[in-house]
């Protein structure tokens, strides 16, 4: 709040106003008065104080009335009601119109210090969280969807479309698409953006522990349960949820969840209370969840439950239109970042990078330009910049396995091989690649006879 706005006192005893000013003088506020309702609408009008001090018996117009009209000219001002004991009834009726607090005559100067103290904190706070909230609308809005392509416009539509509903959301894509900055623009663009955003990656969570993650548990439910756990959910309340990986739920924990999306209801794991919830759910995959219905490795009422308005993200294959743009973005923001003099990209970096079939989508991207700006010297990033992976033609996916006969076992611990060394040893990556997670990567590793880097 800005100590520079006088705060206006409105009674019609002189004695009351000049005290008033000494009052606030010794705080280094400046106060004007009013000896009339009227008088003060017009100086509230002029000088557009945060704070009015108003009396509640005057004659021609009273406290009520006048401050009636403040709130409509600034429904945000901050007005505190003089009144007597006989009128103290009334005065809360006041506060129920609008009022921020009321002092009872005569009126006691330590108050007086103590509600502008608190005024002044509050409004301080409420100017931080304004700031603190438009710097994660800019972070996390739908303006962070760069690109020129009719797809990523037409997610941009339906993000504003379904935001302003509470509406369950399944965001469907392949790894590193944008699926997790969906979810973010959708709940920084709700209702709910003051309240929180919980984030639950459910192929993190192992089996035996999922429920309690999500459900929370009661002391004693378990072995190691030492204490009550409240759970994702519960502590959701309000806000958001976002089930990311939603298709590695076990079939145990999907029944409990199909509970809460559709009576928003669930018990504590060893807990009889019944607890209610008001969220909204996001969910994530990566995975074909009707695929996984026909192996009857997912609910289908859970399916259609979850599948209340979709969002599929392409792949960044098929929408060539927005690499140039994207990479344009990062290569700015990572020289900003290092403090480098990149202006651009030359010709020939440009036509690879547009090439390439980016099978680690806009993640990949993002990773190769803040590699490239690390080691390029020069004004230009050039094709000498990028990854050696890149090759002379750029192209992607196109491995000569050699094999010495038709086995598929064969074929298959090669090109897991090949991979890794690929992507030198990183695991999370190769299983981008190869297309499966990394517990089936892991497994096929033991089962071939593979040495995990």
């Amino acid at each position: 709040m800005s100590t520079k706005k006088p705060i206006l006192v409105i009674d019609d005893d002189e004695m009351i106003l000049e005290l008033m000013q000494d009052v606030l003088r010794h705080q280094n506020l400046e106060a004007i008065v009013a000896d009339n309702g009227l008088e003060g609408i017009r100086k509230f009008s002029e000088y557009e104080p945060d704070i009015v001090f108003l009396d509640f018996k005057m004659p021609h117009m009273d406290g009520i009335e006048t401050m009636e009209n403040i709130i409509k000219i600034d429904p945000a001002a901050y007005v505190i009601i003089f009144t007597s004991h006989a009128d103290v009834d009334t005065a809360v009726e006041a506060m129920k119109k609008g009022a921020y607090d009321y002092i009872i005559k005569p009126v006691d100067l330590k108050k007086i210090s103590l509600i502008v103290d608190r005024i002044k904190r509050s409004k301080t706070l409420h100017e931080e969280k304004t700031v603190l909230q438009n710097r994660l609308d800019q972070l996390f809005g739908k303006s962070n969807f760069i690109g020129v392509s009719t797809q990523i416009q037409q997610i941009a539509e339906q993000i504003d479309q379904v935001s302003g509903t509470d509406s369950t959301v399944l965001i469907t894509g392949e790894s590193g698409t944008g699926k997790e900055l969906v979810a973010n623009a959708l709940h920084y663009s709700s209702k709910r953006k003051t309240k929180k955003f919980v984030k639950v990656n459910c192929a993190a969570l192992a089996e035996t522990v999922i429920e309690s993650e999500l459900f929370g548990h009661e002391k004693g439910a378990f072995t190691s349960a030492i204490t009550r756990r409240i759970g994702r959910f519960e502590l959701a309340n309000e806000g958001t949820i976002f089930l990311d990986e939603i298709g590695e739920i076990p079939l145990s924990t999907q029944v409990k969840l199909l509970r809460v999306l559709e009576n928003h209801e669930f018990e504590r794991l060893g807990g009889n209370d019944t607890i209610k919830v008001d969220i909204r759910v996001i969910a994530a995959t990566n995975r074909n969840l009707e695929k996984l219905v026909d192996q009857g490795k997912f609910r289908e009422d859970l399916f259609y439950r979850l599948n209340v308005i979709n969002i599929h993200l392409p792949p960044l294959r098929e929408r060539k239109k927005d690499i140039p743009v994207l990479a344009d973005h990062f290569l700015k923001k990572f020289a900003t970042e290092m403090n480098k003099p990149l202006q651009k990209f030359s010709r020939r970096a440009l036509q690879i990078l547009e090439s390439y079939a980016w099978p680690g989508n806009v993640r990949e991207l993002v990773n190769t330009i803040e590699r490239s700006v690390v080691f390029c010297k020069g004004k230009i990033l050039t094709e000498k910049d990028l990854p050696y992976n890149f090759g002379s033609n750029g192209k992607s996916g196109k491995i000569s396995l050699q094999l010495s006969s038709y086995s598929l076992t064969d074929a298959e611990k090669i090109l897991i091989q090949k991979t890794l060394q690929e992507t030198k040893g990183n695991l999370k990556r190769a299983a981008e690649l190869l297309k499966i997670s990394r517990g089936t990567l892991y497994s096929k590793l033991e089962k071939l006879n593979i040495p995990r880097p």
